[in-house]
């Protein structure tokens, strides 16, 4: 699809931020713009986010050039972390901002508002956003299935037409999966439009299966870029024997070699398995690299430390964070140089998808 079908400002925006399309965008793009519904199945760094919004908000700029942008909300991003709910908020800010200059420049105001609406939202925010509701609404299951069942809620989302659904592969399986489906269904049933809905996963196989549960086997059209990807992968294992507890000798070499590691890379994400070991070795660490290079994530803490540690790690005050996979979906956290697991990952698909925040981009090669 060329950017010559969207609106002058978008392609503008695009073509002189971001330059050409990708794959998964030219490919996306006609079949959202056609209402169809649409699985997007492509690696890490691949522009899957533009890939889902911009035609949407190429359709929502020509409205609002023209006086006819509705004042309600149309469009239900569901992610399933705050974290990456957070993310996206602001990572749409910079297109919708670069696009809103350009009409400012022609003298023609355009006002398309996001919200957020997830477990760290306060009372008179959502009170706000019931007012004056955001176009674009970014949220988690949990809280859509709570909007679902509120007067207020179900208003907001009475003139909805696009849901998109982030990461779907992460909780395909789960039993938030399960309870996801029955929202999106109580939503197609309360909106006053035909909705069309949007997947973004990374590669699952059987691919139609993930079709099936995002559209309720209805007919979808699936956009299947692979995974094939050069990486950059290496295996360690300590000097000394590994038992099933581990000796502090053991313990010993591996925050050494993690030193050695962190000091040869700009930043470093460390990810283990549990939320206390996550909190046990940045600790330790500190003591190898210093206390204010090093910090621990997982999705116990606050909003305020996690927030703290994402921009940290985004602007490089950190060298290295310890996180849990609360950090291995699609947040946008700059430019890691390496990803180090501890122990196993539990699956192939979780180990390509945290190997994936390395390298996170179209051009970069994941280590």
């Amino acid at each position: 699809m060329s950017l010559n079908l969207f609106h002058a400002a978008v392609a503008d925006w695009f073509s002189k931020e971001l330059g050409e399309p990708t794959a998964v965008q030219k490919q996306a793009w006609p079949a959202i713009q056609q209402k169809q519904h649409i699985l997007i199945s492509a690696p890490t760094g691949s522009g899957k986010t533009l890939a889902a919004f911009l035609s949407i908000i190429d359709e929502m700029v020509k409205q609002a050039a023209v006086g006819q942008l509705e004042d309600n909300t149309s469009v239900v991003y569901v992610s399933p972390l705050k974290a990456l709910s957070n993310d996206i908020h602001k990572n749409l800010k910079v297109p919708l901002d670069g696009i809103r200059q350009r009409f400012e420049q022609a003298e023609t105001p355009i006002d398309i508002r996001v919200g957020l609406r997830t477990g760290d939202t306060t009372s008179s925010q959502r009170t706000s956003m019931y007012r004056n509701p955001p176009h674009i609404l970014i949220t988690t299951p949990e809280s859509l299935y709570l909007l679902l069942t509120s007067m207020n809620g179900r208003k907001l989302l009475k003139q909805v037409k696009t849901v998109i659904i982030d990461e779907i592969h992460a909780i395909l399986e789960s039993k938030r999966g399960s309870h996801l489906a029955l929202s999106i269904e109580r939503l197609a049933r309360l909106t006053e439009h035909t909705l069309t809905r949007i997947g973004l996963s990374a590669t699952q196989k059987p691919i139609e299966q993930v079709a099936d549960f995002l559209t309720g086997s209805k007919e979808c059209q699936i956009i299947d870029n692979g995974h094939h990807r050069k990486m950059d992968l290496a295996i360690e294992v300590t000097a000394s024997p590994l038992e099933a507890i581990m000796s502090n000798e053991v313990w010993t070499e591996v925050y050494e070699r993690l030193r050695d590691l962190i000091q040869e890379h700009d930043t470093t994400l460390i990810f283990v398995n549990t939320r206390r070991l996550a909190e046990r070795m940045a600790h330790r660490l500190t003591e190898y690299v210093g206390s204010d290079s090093i910090s621990a994530h997982h999705g116990s803490m606050s909003k305020e430390h996690r927030l703290s540690a994402e921009q940290k790690l985004k602007s490089g005050a950190l060298k290295a964070l310890v996180a849990t996979a609360s950090m291995e979906l699609g947040i946008d956290i700059g430019n890691v140089d390496l990803v180090c697991q501890m122990g196993s990952p539990r699956s192939i698909a979780n180990f390509l998808q945290r190997v994936g925040r390395s390298g996170h981009s179209i051009a970069g090669t994941p280590k």
